[in-house]
């Protein structure tokens, strides 16, 4: 797998060169993580290896689910509090209470990846660094969400996951890290979405690595022209047409 960042390809072995040679000093950051799904927990495992202090971890409430109508976690709320982390779990971000407690925390940073909620600005605000947010596409196509899905639909020919430090936008932003993945024949949503995730961890704590360099870290600024957007709900199955094959998405 390669990374570019700042229009050039590197591989993790010279970054991780780059930080033993003291060019790229790791920083130990207080971070709130804001995350839902399973997509989102390679990402946290690698923001804690790298020796970040998690002071809060945000996540959508617990829904009724199964057969039974059970109210189940979230996979980020339950890995979480089996890290021993605080979990928050507002509906909403929106009023003053909560941005308040947010504010509170006092943040070197906000990691965000399929959180499932708008960031409104006194959020976005709020931490010293900013908020950033694990993309799982190749900006700007599939700009929103289930990327992972319609770019197997599509029948794109690689994919890839993005660091972007986050705006008042949707899915604005410098963008500061990039890994990409060729997508295969057989691939389907869940073999990509989970090579994507085990991407985005190890990306994610690069590009914080990275913040250390201040102002000499270069960063590519999303064009707006021509965006792909995706809708809100993919259906369930599809297959994609390619020749005398088909390649589902299930």
């Amino acid at each position: 797998m390669q990374y570019r960042r700042a229009g050039s390809l590197f591989k993790r072995s010279a970054l991780a060169l780059g930080l033993a040679l003291g060019h790229m000093p790791a920083m130990t950051l207080r971070l709130a993580f804001m995350g839902s799904p399973a997509f989102a927990l390679p990402t946290l495992e690698a923001l804690i290896a790298a020796g970040h202090e998690i002071a809060c971890v945000y996540t959508q409430p617990p829904r009724p689910a199964g057969r039974g109508k059970k109210e189940r976690k979230t996979p980020v709320h339950e890995r979480a509090e089996a890290l021993g982390l605080e979990v928050r779990t507002p509906k909403s971000l929106k009023k003053a209470e909560a941005q308040e407690a947010f504010a509170a925390l006092k943040l070197d940073a906000a990691i965000v990846v399929a959180y499932g909620l708008i960031l409104p600005k006194p959020i976005l605000d709020a931490p010293r660094l900013g908020c950033f947010n694990l993309h799982g596409s190749l900006l700007p196509r599939w700009r929103g969400a289930a990327p992972i899905q319609r770019a197997i639909m599509a029948g794109d020919s690689k994919s890839g996951v993005q660091v972007m430090r986050m705006e008042e936008g949707l899915d604005t932003g410098p963008i500061l890290a990039t890994a990409e993945t060729p997508i295969a024949f057989d691939d389907t949503t869940a073999t990509l979405h989970d090579r994507l995730a085990a991407l985005g961890g190890p990306l994610m704590a690069d590009a914080l690595a990275a913040l250390e360099q201040g102002p000499r870290m270069k960063r590519r600024k999303l064009k707006k022209a021509s965006p792909t957007r995706t809708r809100s709900r993919p259906p369930k199955r599809a297959s994609i047409g390619r020749g005398p094959r088909v390649r589902s998405i299930a």
